[in-house]
C-alpha cells in the first residue's frame, strides 16, 4: 500500500506538469499540447515495461549472486516472464526476493518515466511534431533512464554500490531529461516570435498563468508521497533511501517542506526584481530538485539553504539560455541547472555517511553500508549521467531531425497545433496581446494595449 500510494502520487505529478505548461501555452495549442504530453508519458511508461525495468534489476541479480544477471532479469522480468505474469505469492522466494515489493515497483517505474516523457515533451511544446516526440519518450524509458537508474539509483549498482548518493532520481530522471531538452530545445529552434519579433505574431504568450499555479498546487500535494516511495520501509527497523542510507518518515517530510520554503522564498525574491511571477511557481521544483539527492540525508536547515541558493542556480541557467536564444523557460533550467546543483548537494550534506550494498549481505564488495558518500562519487556519477545523456540525445535527436524531422511547419505553427493535428478551429477570441511598446503610437491613442490578431496583413 505505501509503494502504490507513491505511485499514484507520481500520476499526480504528470498531471501537474500538464497544468503547467497548459496555462503557459497560447489557446490554439491546448488541446495538443496535453495529447502529446499523454502520450509521451504512456510510451515511456510502456518502455520501461518492456525492458528497462530489467535492465534496472540488473543490478540486485548481480549482488545476489544470480547467474548471467542480465539475462535472467530480461527472462524474469520483461512482459512474458514469470515475474509479470504471476501472482508474487506463487513464486519462489529464493529467487525472487520481495516479489510483491519488486511487483509494484514496476508501477512505480512506469509513472517515474511517465513524468519523464512528460518533461521532456515540455522541452518542444507548440512546435516539436508528435511523431518524433513520441519516438524520444519511448526510447528515454525503455533504454537510457533505465540504465542510467542501473548505475545510480539503488544500492547495488556500479556506481551506487561505490557510495554515489541519489534519493528521487535525480540522475537518471532530471539530469537526462535536462541534457535531452536543451538539445530538443536547440535543434528545434525558438518558437516563431520567441527572441525576434515577427510581423505575423507576437510570439508565445501564456494564455491562463492561473492554470499553471494550480499544477505548482498540485506539485506540492503529491511530491512528498511520491519521494517517500523512493526508499525501503523495514518494518521494526526504520526507513533507508534507496541507497541504503539511513533516513526516517519525519526527516524526509520536513526536508521536503523546508525545500519548498527555501525554492519560493528565492523565486519572490527574483519574481519581485524581474517583475515575472513564474519565478514564485517555478520555486517549488526548483527547491526539492537542488536537493534531489539530499533529501533523505540532510538536516532541515542545510536543505532550505541549499534550496535557497539551488533557485539562484536554476535564474542563472535560464538566463544563459536567453542569451543563448534557447526557447526553453524551465526543463532545462530545473533539471539541468538546479540537478547539476543538486547531485553535488548529497556529497555536501551526507559526506561520510554510510551507504551501499544491501540487506543481510555481511562482507564483499556487496556489503551492507559498506561505501560513504563523497563529493568526488557525487561528481563522477554527474558526469557519467551528462555523458550518457549527451552522447545518446544527440544521437537520437540529431537523428530524428535528419529523418522525419523535428518541426512542424511555419504555417501550422502561426495557425497552431490543434487546428493543424485536430481541425479545431481557433477559438473565436484572440489570445495573444500586443503591448502599446509594440506597435507604433497612434495619435490621442492613450491604450495600455490592445488584442491582436495572430498574423498581421
Amino acid at each position: 500500500m505505501f509503494y502504490a500510494l507513491a505511485t499514484v502520487c507520481l500520476l499526480f505529478v504528470v498531471g501537474a506538469v500538464g497544468l503547467i505548461d497548459a496555462g503557459l501555452v497560447r489557446r490554439k495549442n491546448l488541446m495538443d499540447t496535453w495529447i502529446q504530453k499523454l502520450v509521451a508519458s504512456m510510451l515511456a511508461a510502456i518502455g520501461i515495461t518492456i525492458v528497462g525495468y530489467a535492465i534496472w534489476i540488473w543490478q540486485y541479480y548481480s549482488a545476489f549472486g544470480v547467474p548471467d544477471p542480465l539475462k535472467t532479469a530480461l527472462d524474469d522480468w520483461t512482459p512474458f516472464g514469470p515475474a509479470l505474469t504471476e501472482y508474487s505469492q506463487n513464486l519462489d522466494p529464493a529467487h525472487y526476493i520481495e516479489a510483491d515489493v519488486f511487483q509494484v515497483f514496476v508501477a512505480f517505474f512506469m509513472a517515474y518515466v511517465a513524468v519523464g516523457g512528460a518533461l521532456l515533451h515540455s522541452a518542444g511544446l507548440e512546435r516539436v511534431k508528435a511523431v518524433p516526440m513520441y519516438v524520444i519518450a519511448f526510447v528515454f524509458g525503455a533504454l537510457v533512464c533505465p540504465f542510467v537508474l542501473y548505475l545510480t539509483w539503488g544500492s547495488v549498482g556500479p556506481l551506487s554500490n561505490k557510495g554515489a548518493h541519489d534519493y528521487i532520481g535525480q540522475f537518471a530522471l532530471y539530469i537526462v531529461v535536462g541534457v535531452w531538452a536543451l538539445i530538443l530545445a536547440w535543434r528545434a529552434g525558438p518558437r516563431i516570435g520567441a527572441f525576434d519579433k515577427d510581423p505575423r505574431t507576437v510570439g508565445p504568450v501564456p494564455h491562463n498563468v492561473g492554470w499553471t499555479a494550480v499544477g505548482v498546487a498540485i506539485l506540492m500535494f503529491a511530491a512528498p508521497f511520491a519521494f517517500l516511495g523512493c526508499g525501503f520501509f523495514v518494518p521494526d527497523v526504520g526507513y533507508f533511501g534507496i541507497s541504503l542510507s539511513n533516513s526516517g518518515f519525519g526527516i524526509v517530510v520536513i526536508n521536503v517542506f523546508a525545500a519548498y520554503v527555501g525554492g519560493v522564498l528565492a523565486g519572490a525574491l527574483i519574481s519581485y526584481r524581474t517583475r515575472n511571477p513564474i519565478f514564485v511557481l517555478i520555486g517549488i521544483p526548483a527547491g526539492y530538485i537542488s536537493t534531489g539527492t539530499a533529501l533523505d540525508i540532510g538536516r532541515p536547515w542545510e536543505i532550505l539553504v541549499l534550496a535557497f541558493i539551488g533557485m539562484f542556480v536554476v535564474y542563472g541557467t535560464y538566463q544563459l539560455l536567453y542569451k543563448l536564444k534557447i526557447d526553453d523557460k524551465k526543463i532545462v533550467p530545473l533539471a539541468l541547472g538546479g540537478g547539476s546543483f543538486g547531485a553535488l548537494a548529497g556529497g555536501i550534506v551526507g559526506s561520510g555517511d554510510k551507504t551501499g550494498g544491501f540487506f543481510g549481505i555481511t562482507e564483499g564488495k556487496y556489503a551492507f553500508q559498506h561505501a560513504e558518500i563523497s563529493i568526488g562519487m557525487q561528481a563522477l556519477a554527474l558526469v557519467v549521467t551528462i555523458a550518457i545523456a549527451g552522447i545518446s540525445g544527440l544521437i537520437l535527436i540529431v537523428g530524428l531531425e535528419k529523418t522525419i524531422g523535428l518541426r512542424v511547419s511555419e504555417e501550422d505553427e502561426l495557425r497552431g497545433l490543434d487546428e493543424a493535428y485536430w481541425g479545431t478551429p481557433p477559438p473565436p477570441y484572440v489570445d495573444e496581446i500586443l503591448l502599446e511598446s509594440d506597435v507604433a503610437p497612434t495619435s490621442g491613442s492613450h491604450r495600455a494595449g490592445r488584442r491582436a490578431p495572430e498574423t498581421v496583413s
